[in-house]
């Protein structure tokens, strides 16, 4: 049937592969990470980062170069994203599309980070998925590639930006996820951060009361960095998996994947495992490197979405900065007021 070249560009990670669509075998894989740019910022500079793709892009398609004659489709992720770096990865799309004479498969990103679960596998279907990154914070429910509702999302920060804030208020470096990891494990003493919406009637996340709990702690010197980095990961991490054992509950699945920078964390991963023991439930997740943003996930989006038809041609290609998934129709019945 052919092969999909992918291309991610929605933040910092200039991605690319090659997949073919018959058996799904990812038969190439590149990315070159901007994390060294950044880091004395502390946080991505998206003039910066558009720049940096410019860069880059030329050396990985070359590298994709032998796979030309046999594409069938560009996928490439329009949204949500950061607009100054979709537009790079679109308009490489674009230039591949007319040069090629092939169609362009627009690719959610968020889509993209659910089928990081299948790279190289068949999918399975539902998913009650819980997906965590620097960018969102959801609880979604996938029944393919165009069965995906929301049950809900963060009211301010998502969970890695309150990472990344919190790495940077202790001065321990960027990206905030591995390094707060690290650093936490180092610690112990837990200073009894508030638990955020601590609620059963809500499903919605928040952490900027407990990102204001850190940065009390630290002005007022009530913790050695170790300890305020132990005690902010156990408390983000038991919000989350309130949350998710809310919906567990609701929705009784199989399936409970967990997606997005933030699901390379080791304790969120034990955790959700023991919650999987309790409800009996198989829990996903992605290998670590495919983790992170990355053009693997791309193209085994983009096979399901060519088989459907979901193609535009190169000039009809547009991004969007942001997304939205229609809210689960079951969240009515129990949470009428909130969904």
């Amino acid at each position: 049937m052919g092969l999909i070249l992918s291309i991610e560009s929605s933040c910092d990670d200039t991605g690319v592969g090659i997949t073919r669509v018959e058996d799904r075998a990812l038969l190439l894989h590149r990315k070159i990470s901007q994390e060294g740019a950044h880091s004395k910022y502390g946080g991505v500079v998206p003039e910066l980062a558009s720049r940096l793709h410019a860069t880059a892009f030329p050396k990985l398609i070359e590298e994709c170069r032998p796979y030309f004659p046999e594409l069938v489709g560009v996928a490439v992720t329009n949204r949500p994203g950061l607009a100054v770096t979709l537009q790079q990865g679109a308009i490489v799309a674009q230039a591949l599309g007319i040069g090629l004479g092939v169609p362009i498969i627009p690719v959610d990103h968020l889509v993209a980070h659910i089928y990081s679960l299948f790279i190289e596998k068949e999918e399975v279907k539902p998913v009650l998925v819980l997906l965590v990154s620097g960018g969102h914070t959801k609880l979604l429910w996938f029944n393919g590639i165009g069965e995906i509702c929301e049950l809900s999302s963060t009211l301010d920060d998502s969970v890695g930006e309150a990472f990344d804030k919190v790495a940077k208020m202790l001065g321990a470096g960027y990206p905030g996820g591995p390094v707060v990891e690290e650093l936490a494990r180092k610690g112990g003493r837990d200073l009894g951060f508030p638990l955020p919406l601590n609620r059963r009637d809500r499903l919605d996340f928040s952490f900027s009361g407990l990102k204001n709990a850190v940065r009390l702690a630290i002005e007022k010197g009530e913790g050695a960095p170790a300890d305020i980095a132990y005690s902010f990961q156990k408390r983000a991490i038991d919000h989350l998996l309130q949350k998710l054992e809310i919906a567990i509950q609701l929705t009784s699945p199989q399936f409970v994947g967990v997606v997005g920078g933030v699901s390379a964390n080791k304790l969120l991963r034990e955790r959700v495992g023991e919650l999987g023991k309790r409800y009996r439930f198989t829990p996903l997740y992605p290998e670590l490197k495919w983790c992170s943003d990355n053009g693997a996930m791309v193209g085994r989006a983009g096979i399901p979405l060519l088989e459907r038809g979901d193609v535009v041609s190169p000039t009809q290609l547009k991004v969007y900065p942001r997304t939205s998934f229609p809210k689960c129709s079951f969240l009515r019945k129990n949470f009428p007021s909130k969904n």
